[in-house]
């Protein structure tokens, strides 16, 4: 057996079925051993497109999404995706070639400290030392990456130790790779519950990991036990997330906020006014002990309890525990907070087309359909359609403000769910990024539909320049008014430009029934989202 069979057994063991990959040198022989233990390859068509696709597999499978990316250039061109499911708290495993250890400091080919890179992006960087040792660094990243708060860990896997014949080796197990869970004491669940029981405004805050999408009706089953506002976090606008509509309005009125699994940092104000009111009481629960000492300096005499804990697991115990309330004016007055939108005309006619139009017509589509999972970009027109659309199941760029993923994840949603109606919203911008996955996602049947809102410029940044230099001063954010459709048909797909938005129905149903990777190219008025501006 090699070090790359050890690899791809352990993998197996622990309930791996798909890595996401692009070939290179130094991981040719992972390629090869995958074959025996029948974990399936994704081949994608850049490096960050691979981690992005664990990323949202581990979102929806509640499983470590798994990629795999050659040594140096190869490993760099995944990094930006890597923050992002840093920042997502998402569970990935992103395995790396590496130059022979063999060969260290002799300038081997693509030789590169990778582990220096990656170690602020991850929960835990390692380069093996030993072929025989590689199945239990593989079991122990697996682990770190599912325990605690969720998130990326890295492998540089020196290429000598993947060829090596190790022999017959133990394999670990799934128990060997499975999180562990650090649960909360009963004092902390009773001092939350009393806590929450005397408030008279009380609000739980949630962080990425606790959204629906990942667990279910486990969120508005504690906002009923506790008889008070629960909502989740994970967009970089923080208290001006565009799905979350007046929030920040209603949040400033809280007398307690529960923090669980939530960083208080530039999404929350640091837990400051305006954000929070100056006399709120503030609990925290996190497995981060530096979060905690972070919550503890900020929130100084207003904390109640600061406590290390998984977020889920004390979720869970809340409901169990709970005491129950009176507070349904306030949870109304939060809900009727988070519905709110000003300034929108969904049925407008007018040209060119409101992008509140286009979402509207994607909302009927996502309505009618059965198991819709809802992807959404970045960028302005991201911004639009994250205050427009909703669905049970949706991944977003997240609080990194990452562009240019969303495309990845809606190929990843489709290898995970393959029976759903998957539906990927994104700007003319940020559809450049990977916009060579439409060839990937035809290779492999994945028939999600893409609708891009086309403004032809970097809205974003433009409304940056309209608002803080004037329009005399903008500088170089327009883009072509593309047609976008036309380059997915060259690459396999169906497409269509859209103008008028009596059009758009008929447009979103021929998509649907191509049974192709679809992009809708909507032309847009390049309007200012409806949130607060942030650069």
């Amino acid at each position: 057996m090699r070090g790359a069979d050890l690899i791809a057994k352990t993998l197996s063991n622990a309930g791996v079925k798909v890595i996401f990959t692009l070939s290179g040198n130094q991981i040719m022989p992972i390629f090869d051993a995958c074959i025996d233990v029948g974990i399936r390859l994704i081949h994608t068509r850049h490096e960050g497109a691979a981690v992005y696709m664990a990323d949202a597999y581990a979102q929806l499978t509640g499983q470590v999404g798994v990629a795999m990316i050659t040594a140096a250039p190869g490993f760099a061109s995944g990094l930006g995706p890597l923050y992002t499911s840093h920042m997502a708290e998402s569970p990935i495993l992103l395995l790396s070639g590496d130059s022979p250890l063999s060969q260290d400091g002799q300038g081997s080919f693509q030789e590169l400290d990778q582990i220096a890179i990656s170690t602020p992006l991850t929960k835990l960087s390692l380069r093996p030392k030993a072929a025989d040792e590689l199945g239990y660094d593989v079991a122990r990243a697996l682990r770190t990456a599912a325990s605690g708060r969720p998130g990326p860990v890295h492998m540089a896997l020196p290429f000598d130790l993947l060829n090596n014949d190790i022999g017959d080796v133990p394999v670990p197990t799934v128990m060997d790779c499975a999180a562990e869970i650090l649960t909360p004491t009963g004092h902390a669940i009773n001092t939350i519950v009393d806590a929450v029981a005397t408030a008279a405004r009380p609000v739980v805050i949630a962080g990425p990991a606790l959204n629906t999408t990942r667990t279910g009706d486990l969120i508005s089953s504690l906002a009923d036990a506790l008889d008070a506002p629960v909502i989740p976090m994970e967009s970089p606008r923080g208290l001006n997330d565009p799905s979350l509509g007046a929030f920040a309005s209603v949040l400033a009125k809280a007398d307690l906020i529960v923090s669980l699994g939530k960083n208080l940092d530039f999404s929350t104000g640091f837990a400051a006014a305006p954000g929070f009111a100056n006399n709120a009481k503030i609990i925290t629960i996190d497995p981060d002990a530096d979060i905690l000492d972070r919550v503890r300096r900020a929130a100084s005499s207003r904390l109640l309890l600061a406590a290390r804990a998984d977020a889920q697991t004390t979720a869970t115990a809340l409901i169990a525990a709970a005491k129950g309330g009176t507070r349904s004016a306030w949870r109304q007055e939060m809900a009727y907070a988070i519905l709110s939108r000003k300034g929108m005309d969904p049925t407008s006619t007018s040209l060119p087309m409101r992008p509140e139009v286009l979402c509207a017509a994607v909302q009927r589509h996502l309505d009618a359909g059965k198991n819709s999972i809802l992807i959404i970009d970045g960028g302005e027109f991201g911004q639009w359609a994250q205050a427009c659309l909703t669905a049970n199941t949706r991944i977003i760029n997240g609080p990194s403000g990452s562009i240019g993923g969303a495309l990845c994840y809606a190929l990843a949603a489709k290898i995970a769910r393959p029976a759903a109606n998957v539906v990927v919203l994104m700007g003319d911008g940020t559809a450049g990024f990977h916009f060579s996955e439409f060839e990937t996602a035809h290779r492999y049947g994945a028939d999600f539909m893409a609708i891009i809102g086309n403004d032809a410029r970097w809205n974003a940044e433009y409304q940056i320049q309209l608002r803080d230099y004037g329009e005399a001063r903008l500088n170089e954010c327009e883009l072509n008014p593309t047609h976008y459709d036309r380059a997915v048909v060259g690459l396999g797909g169906h497409g269509e430009t859209i103008t008028d938005p009596a059009d758009l129905d008929a447009a979103i149903t021929r998509a649907a029934k191509s049974g192709l990777p679809s992009c809708l190219n909507v032309m847009i008025e390049g309007l200012s989202a409806p949130a607060a501006p942030t650069h």
